[in-house]
């Protein structure tokens, strides 16, 4: 055994140092946004070995912090033995083709952007994830590709014979070509993947179900509540983006009625621009919901910012006209002070704890009243030879009485405005709001479903 020693096969974490600039333009201060680049950095698996910020008024066109600051990174790059610089702000292909130069190699220089993508990269399972995961790297990587042709672009400006044709800038071009290609090749399957779901999303609508859509920042909770509410069995991890392709589940209401719940990505502030591009199909599914649910992590002392940047990309893919209702997750991780603080500045919030289970009878309730809001009460006479119709009766709306006679299914129902409509031809009695429960029914009917809600948690 002295001649041959077991070597640990487990992979070395890189060791990383944070670079931060201050500018004094955004709410989130630069330390608390260091704090959320070490998760990103930690979630792919780095060790984070120092933090530098700086304050600047904007940032050094040529190396984004000025260059007394860079000398200082490169001593600490030696000194610490560091693999890769993280900026906490997106870089421009020239500051990181110049950074790089300066530091040397073979220490990686890498923005925010670059370490969420290759996150993203490494989290996305479904052929649809990783298809918007690649086309967000290569829309990234398009503009950065001299950079990795600059030592052959340099020998075409030698002169001489062949000069005319830089081997460098040939190949350069060719690698442009490449990449154009295959942006528009995963554009194309993308564009059909969302025609699909369109198809999908219009065959639940065409259905009746109601949509719920989870949202929230980034380990808020959310795959921990659906698989609370539904039974589901989604991953779930204390870490950034444990989970980016959407997951869609069933769920019957107590009062009858049918909905479905569809966990989305996780948000976070700064969220690269090409990823919500690219991933605008997957996020239709929150834009085709009746009622959004924002999931915060009601112990995160950041969650008011944490809330603005959710509501920022919800009005960046047009979902912020959709009904929205706040939900304090972790209230198990605060004390009995902080959770009176968050229900203040939340009055109208759901308070849960996903993990723990306290909270989700009245959330069911809150979900409840929202799908009857707009509601009216009618009864209904369906013929037997009506059986899609009959299905959608008991799947759409909240059957409060039904009697099967002669002539069909005598039923008094609450139902949307939609469904409402479909049922009118057959109404053998008056409509009223949602907000009464239809008393004055024919006469005769007998009781077989009487749902009024379950009470919300004391």
């Amino acid at each position: 055994m002295g001649r041959f020693r077991p070597q640990s096969t487990a992979p070395v974490p890189e060791r990383a140092i944070l670079v931060g600039v201050d500018l004094g333009r955004s709410e989130w201060g630069v330390e608390e946004s260091l704090a959320e680049l070490a998760r990103l950095a930690e979630t792919d698996g780095a060790e984070v070995v120092l933090t530098m910020t700086q304050r600047l008024d904007a940032p050094v066109p040529k190396t984004f912090i000025g260059k007394g600051k860079v000398e200082e990174l490169c001593s600490y790059v030696r000194n610490l033995d560091a693999d890769v610089v993280i900026f906490d702000d997106e870089l421009t292909p020239s500051q990181q083709a110049n950074l790089e130069k300066i530091v040397g190699e073979p220490v990686k220089i890498i923005d925010r952007t670059a370490l969420i993508l290759d996150i993203f990269g490494v989290h996305a399972k479904t052929h649809e994830g990783r298809l918007q995961v690649q086309l967000a790297q290569l829309q990234y990587v398009l503009p950065r590709l001299r950079g990795m042709w600059s030592h052959l672009v340099g020998e075409q400006t030698r002169g001489g014979i062949g000069s005319r044709f830089g081997q460098g800038e040939s190949q350069l071009e060719v690698d442009r070509r490449l990449v154009r290609s295959r942006i528009s090749t995963l554009r194309r399957e993308l564009e059909r993947l969302e025609r699909r779901r369109g198809v999908q999303s219009k065959a639940r609508w065409d259905s009746g179900v109601w949509r719920v859509a989870l949202v929230g920042y980034t380990n808020a909770g959310k795959s921990t509540l659906l698989n609370r509410l539904t039974g589901a069995d989604v991953y779930v991890r204390d870490e950034l983006f444990a989970t980016l392709d959407p997951t869609t589940r069933a769920l019957e209401l107590e009062e009858g009625r049918k909905i479905t719940l569809t966990d989305t990505v996780g948000f976070i502030q700064k969220l690269p621009t090409m990823l919500v591009e690219s991933f605008k199909s997957t996020l239709a599914e929150v834009r085709a919901a009746d009622l959004i649910l924002l999931v915060v992590d009601a112990s995160d002392p950041h969650r008011e910012l944490e809330i603005e940047a959710v509501r920022s990309v919800l009005a960046d893919i047009d979902a912020a006209e959709i009904r929205c209702v706040t939900v304090l997750n972790k209230a198990d991780l605060l004390d009995e002070e902080e959770l009176r603080a968050a229900t203040l500045a939340h009055p109208d919030a759901q308070v849960i704890s996903a993990r723990e289970g306290t909270g989700i009878r009245g959330l069911l309730y809150r979900v409840a009243r929202e799908a009857a809001s707009g509601s009216v009460t009618v009864t209904v006479l369906v013929p037997y030879e009506k059986g899609l119709l009959m299905k959608m009766v008991h799947e759409r709306c909240q059957v409060m009485r039904e009697r099967y006679v002669q002539e069909g299914l005598l039923a008094t129902v609450k139902a949307d405005e939609r469904m409402a409509r479909t049922l009118a031809p057959y109404a053998v009695g008056g409509q009223e709001s949602g907000e009464e429960h239809g008393e004055g029914q024919q006469d005769g009917l007998v009781d077989h479903v009487d749902h009024e809600g379950v009470a919300p948690d004391e």
